[in-house]
């Protein structure tokens, strides 16, 4: 048995992402609780082979973690949080906590745009890989879960440089007009913010093009679903880039030019702008009530008329591996050579 100080890897599988009703009104794919279970065992097979003997995950009542390991034959100490997990986003925020406590040393979270902002908002300082299972990704990667638990595990071991292969990312701050009042009024997003116009909390439909007013990117890729391409098919930003974009969006209505987006699988629309620009981090964007902010595709807040928000991209939010890097950095040292999954002798005495 592992010294509960051994390093460890968490895996945070959100069982209901891939699954809600924006799916029935696009045409992308549906998740299941076996494909998710499927990438687990992988994410564990590659964290064993890196060295790692232990590996933090979450109950809930769908098992679908629990339900991934149980059986797996591979030497690994496996410690499972009981958050008395209610499928919602709590559960993610005390995964976060319980896994910042047992000491990984690096996280693989699967599931979208909305599971990353909320675990990044729990730990902020983690070091992560975003594995994509949601509906409209731009944080997280299409990435084989067997090379992501293979990196997460040469992080957490300490093979490899965390300063060489996981940069800390880029967000969204946002503070509203009294959140020095109500500290919880302040928030994040990891890719995009945007102020719509007659819109509701909670709504889980594709936005309408036409109810958006102001857009802050961390990311504008023109290969992307949803918000990040409105900004990215007029001033491409991506992760590395050391700047953000704002756009301005009129409606319909409002004399904007038409710009054809995909705003979620399958589905192109028009969203008429008036102008993008990049954003400086650290700038700051002040928008105005009424409205409501929604922040990585979840409508979050609504603003009063008079209200003002305040947005600036920075980079300070979690690390992000770079699996390419990570293996490429390990191949050079030799790692793998000689291993067996049997071999219990961990990292090597200094990093690569």
């Amino acid at each position: 048995m592992n010294s509960p100080s051994s390093p460890a890897i968490g895996i945070l599988a959100n069982p209901m992402s891939g699954r809600d009703v924006r799916r029935l009104v696009a045409r992308a794919g549906h998740q299941t609780i076996e494909a998710k279970r499927s990438a687990i065992a992988r994410i564990a097979v590659g964290a064993a082979a890196a060295g790692v003997r232990r590996i933090v995950i979450l109950r809930e009542p769908l098992r679908v973690s629990t339900g991934a390991l149980e059986s797996l034959a591979v030497p690994l100490d496996i410690e499972v949080l009981d958050v008395a997990s209610r499928l919602d986003a709590s559960d993610t925020t005390e995964a976060a906590r319980g896994m910042r406590e047992a000491g990984c040393g690096a996280v693989v979270v699967l599931g979208g745009d909305g599971t990353n902002r909320i675990f990044a908002k729990a730990w902020p300082t983690a070091r992560i890989i975003p594995v994509s299972t949601g509906t409209n990704n731009v944080f997280p990667r299409l990435i084989e879960p067997t090379l992501a638990g293979a990196a997460a595990g040469l992080v957490a071991l300490g093979v490899v440089d965390p300063s060489l292969v996981a940069p800390r990312c880029k967000t969204v701050r946002v503070t509203l007009s009294d959140a020095r009042n109500h500290p919880e009024l302040s928030d994040l997003a990891l890719v995009d913010a945007a102020l719509l116009v007659d819109d509701q909390p909670g709504n889980l439909m594709p936005f309408e093009p036409g109810k958006l007013r102001t857009l802050v990117l961390t990311r504008a890729e023109p290969a992307a679903i949803g918000t990040s391409p409105i900004g990215g098919l007029l001033e491409p930003a991506g992760a590395n880039d050391n700047f953000g974009v704002l756009v301005h969006c009129t409606g319909h209505d409002g004399g904007g030019k038409p710009l054809l987006v995909p705003i979620s699988p399958g589905l192109y629309r028009p969203v008429h702008v008036a102008g993008a620009r990049r954003l400086a981090l650290g700038e700051v964007v002040e928008i105005e009530g009424p409205g409501l902010l929604a922040l990585d595709g979840d409508r979050m807040h609504v603003l009063a008329e008079g209200e003002i928000a305040r947005l600036e991209v920075r980079r300070d939010g979690p690390q992000v591996i770079d699996v390419e890097l990570a293996l490429t950095l390990a191949a050079r040292c030799g790692h793998f050579l000689g291993r067996t999954l049997e071999d219990r002798s961990g990292g090597l005495p200094g990093c690569c």
